[in-house]
Parts: C-alpha cells; sequence; structure tokens
C-alpha cells in the first residue's frame, strides 16, 4: 500500500476515525487497534512476510526482558548477541546472501573453478532493514542500561511496527517513541493542522519532483550511450533530486501521518542540499540512518577519542557499513567509500564541524561564499549519486568519463541545449524552481511548507494548498513505489 494511493487515501480515514472516537476511551485499546492496523497496512505487500515481523518483534522483547533479568555479563551479552546474530542472520539471508554467494562464484572461476551457486528466488521483504534497525536499538540500549525493557508486549510491537515509519523509516528510537505509546494521546487540533500540511509537501515532493525528475533521470542513464558531457551531468542532478524528493518525501508524509495520531516522529532529512560541505550534508540526509551508525557503531569503534588512524578508520567504517545497508551491490559500496573520501579531509584539518547551524539563517540571500560552497557540495554529492544509480561500477566510471569527454566542445553543450527543448518539458525545470524556492523559504523550520511568511494571508496560504494539491492529483496517474522500499 503506496502512501500516494487511493488505497492509503481510504484506508487512512478509517484508521483515523475509528482511532481517535472509538478506541480513543483507553490506551491499551488504542494501541491494540494501532498494532492490528500496521499489521494489516504491512500484509497489503506480502502477507507471508509478516510472519518474519512477528518473529523479529517476539525474539527482541523476549531477549530485551532477559538481559534486563540476567544478572551475570556472561549470560546479558549471550541474549544480546543472540537477539543480533538472528536479526542480522535474516537480514544477512533475505539481502545479501545472493550476493556474496555469486561473489563467491565469481571469485573462484578466475582460478578455474566452475561453481554453479544456488540462489535464493524470493523478493527481499519490505521494510526488513528498517524494522530490524528499530529491535537491534532497543536490545543494545537494554544491554547498555540507557532504558528499562518494555513489559506490555503489545506497546513493544507497535514501537516496531508502527504503519508509517514501518517500511521506509525514520529509524525510531525506543527512548523516543515508546513514551509516547504508553502515554495518552489527546487529540490536537493545531497538531492535525500541521501534520495535513507535511503530508501535503510529501506528496509534492514525491509525485511532482521525484517522479517527474525520473523521468529524465531514467531516459538519460538508461541510454548513457546516447549522450555526452552535460546532459549526463543534468540526468546526475535529475536523479539527485529524484532521490531526494522521494525519500524526503516519503518521510514528510510519515510524519505528518503520525502527527495525525498524536505521534512525533523524528526528523530525517533537514535540507541537505544547502548543505556547506559533506560533514554537514550528513548531518542533515536521513538523519535517523545516519545517527543511528553513530551512536551504535562509530562510538563503539571509539569515534574521534582516538588518534588519527583510528578517526580514519571508524570514518570509512562508518561510510562502507551504511554504503551495505543500502544494497547488496558493489555499487553502493563505492557510494560509500567516496562520500568516506569526500569527508576525511574535513576531519583532518579539524573542519568537519564547521557548519552546525542553518545557511544565511535571518537572512534572504546567502553570501558569494556560502554559493560556492553550497554548489560545490551539491556537484559531489551528484558524482557520488552516479554510483548509487548505476546499475554496476563498470557503467558508472563511464558514465562519469563521458561527462567529461569534449567538454569543451560547443556540440555538447548544442546537444545540452537540444535535450532541454525538445526531450524535456519545461515543466519539471518549473517545479524544481518552485520546490527549490518553497524549500530555501522554509529551511528554518521543520520542513518547506511549514512557514513561509503567509499565516496572516488565508487567500494566499490556501491558493498555495489548492495549487500543490492538483499538481499532484493531476501528476499522480502513476504510481511509482518509493527508493527506499527496496532497503
Amino acid at each position: 500500500m503506496l502512501f500516494h494511493t487511493i488505497d492509503f487515501a481510504i484506508f487512512f480515514p478509517i484508521i483515523f476515525a475509528l482511532y481517535w472516537f472509538v478506541f480513543n476511551k483507553k490506551i491499551k485499546l488504542q494501541n491494540a487497534f494501532l498494532l492490528v492496523s500496521s499489521y494489516y497496512f504491512y500484509s497489503c505487500w506480502d502477507w507471508r512476510f509478516l510472519f518474519l515481523l512477528m518473529f523479529s518483534t517476539v525474539l527482541d522483547f523476549y531477549t530485551g526482558l532477559k538481559i534486563e533479568e540476567s544478572e551475570g555479563v556472561k549470560k546479558r551479552k549471550f541474549w544480546l548477541w543472540l537477539s543480533i546474530s538472528i536479526n542480522l542472520g535474516f537480514l544477512g539471508l533475505f539481502k545479501y546472501y545472493n550476493f556474496f554467494i555469486t561473489s563467491f562464484a565469481e571469485s573462484v572461476s578466475v582460478l578455474g573453478i566452475k561453481f554453479d551457486p544456488w540462489t535464493l528466488k524470493v523478493i527481499l521483504p519490505v521494510g526488513i532493514s528498517f524494522y530490524t534497525f528499530h529491535g537491534l536499538s532497543y536490545v543494545i540500549d537494554i544491554y547498555n542500561q540507557r532504558i528499562k525493557a518494555e513489559r506490555n508486549f503489545v506497546d513493544y510491537s507497535v514501537f516496531v511496527s508502527f504503519f508509517p515509519l514501518l517500511v521506509a523509516g525514520p529509524i525510531e528510537r525506543a527512548t523516543h517513541l515508546l513514551p509516547q505509546i504508553k502515554r495518552e494521546r489527546i487529540f490536537d487540533y493545531s497538531k492535525a493542522v500541521d501534520g495535513l500540511r507535511q503530508i501535503l509537501w510529501g506528496l509534492f515532493k514525491k509525485v511532482v519532483v521525484a517522479d517527474q525528475c525520473a523521468i529524465y533521470a531514467n531516459m538519460i542513464f538508461n541510454n548513457s550511450e546516447q549522450y555526452n558531457g552535460p546532459v549526463l551531468f543534468l540526468g546526475a542532478i535529475f536523479f539527485a533530486f529524484q532521490i531526494y524528493g522521494d525519500f524526503s518525501g516519503y518521510s514528510d508524509i510519515a510524519l505528518g501521518t503520525a502527527r495525525l495520531l498524536g505521534i512525533e516522529l523524528l526528523q530525517n532529512f533537514s535540507y541537505p542540499y544547502f548543505s556547506r560541505d559533506i560533514a554537514e550534508f550528513w548531518r542533515r540526509w536521513h538523519i535517523s540512518l545516519s545517527s543511528w551508525f553513530k551512536d551504535y557503531l562509530y562510538i563503539p569503534l571509539g569515534g574521534s577519542m582516538g588518534g588519527t588512524w583510528m578517526r580514519i578508520r571508524n570514518t570509512f567504517a562508518i561510510f562502507l557499513v551504511s554504503g551495505f545497508w543500502h544494497g547488496a551491490n558493489f555499487t553502493f559500496i563505492f557510494w560509500g567509500f567516496l562520500n568516506a573520501l569526500y569527508f576525511i579531509p574535513l576531519l583532518l584539518v579539524g573542519k568537519n564541524r564547521d557548519n552546525i547551524g542553518v545557511v544565511a539563517a535571518g537572512k534572504v540571500f546567502p553570501s558569494l561564499k556560502e554559493v560556492g560552497q553550497i554548489l560545490l557540495t551539491f556537484t559531489l554529492t551528484c558524482f557520488a549519486w552516479i554510483f548509487f544509480r548505476a546499475e554496476n561500477i563498470t557503467l558508472a566510471f563511464l558514465f562519469i568519463k563521458n561527462i567529461f569527454v569534449g567538454i569543451a566542445s560547443k556540440k555538447v553543450y548544442i546537444d545540452l541545449l537540444n535535450f532541454i527543448v525538445f526531450k524535456a518539458k519545461y515543466q519539471v525545470f518549473l517545479f524544481l524552481f518552485i520546490f527549490i524556492l518553497i524549500e530555501w523559504i522554509g529551511r528554518e523550520r521543520k520542513y518547506g511548507l511549514e512557514y513561509l511568511g503567509l499565516r496572516n494571508y488565508a487567500f494566499l496560504r490556501w491558493t498555495l494548498y489548492l495549487v500543490i494539491l492538483f499538481f499532484v492529483i493531476a501528476l499522480s496517474a502513476e504510481k511509482n513505489e518509493f527508493i527506499y522500499f527496496q532497503f
């Protein structure tokens, strides 16, 4: 069930009405209803994988209790590693088994050994990476005595399977979400309106920005041999906005939907394409995953407390694992490696935390220096996205090579002009302009449409909402899945 479909448009109002007007008398009934609704939502993808979600939930709930009850360190470690091993075992089986077994077969074939591997003929369970990380953070936090084990199985199950975040995040922490699940929730009209506004902005990002950019990103990447320099780089730009609009759009819809149910989720994006360096970009992109790796991998490895070698090692570790988390393909690993290369110089000169605040805060325009920093960071990010988008490493390097071939020739710019005029529709550039403008104006808020200085201008505000809604409806005929469902 996709957020931008008629199915969800029917599903959610029914859930909303029953949640607030039928099951609102007791928090236990409300949570039980949330759990059933979430399981139904997940079963719409493939009901068979619902049992895998349930098994993971029971495993982490039980091991969490055993970790807390165990007195000796060895017993606590046993239950911790039992949970980690089984969770990562299932994740590895479904997500990485085919990658490892085929890579092994290719490696031994170089030695003249023929090996016909047996591969899994199943689809990846949707959301497995996300709910696995929910459970892992929970048991690790119990082991480190940051939280107490949850005794109510229904409440814990809602934490793991809450449907707005179930299939593509954000990756929540028990310290943040469980207390909200356990306490009574009262309908707040202003928060509900804010939730609807964020949903509308998320739909605009997905349907109007991401899906329209996808048309031209796919056209260029799938036929890259037909294009040269500037057109290829334009394809990388289109994909950059496609993946940002797609994933941050999903996050906005998830956060807005949760807010309508009286629950606040973690912010997952904070205007990453306005970053002034790559370190700032990673503080603003997929925030819940970046912070997860920082807390549960980078810091346990020693963080930045050791010498230069340890800091470099830990930086590469977190980026390579982040790349591998995204998928079983060397393109994702190299994407992580490349971002680590971008990050290391800032780390070595101690400038990785120079840009903490919002760019040009309180100002209408950024300085020329900030414009240059933003454009450089965005360009580096676009080159990294080429590896993320390409089918294999070879095609990615060939794509980049062809960007620079004949770059000084007038012909390549004539080809770019021809592509823009005759193949790309002018609307996509108009949508991107409007999108960037609204994001820039709203960059000091939680999301772009939260506040545009129109609070006292009801007619203009509602006109803007209706125009956005019009384009969402007009362009939503083709339902494209969210990119991060595959992760």
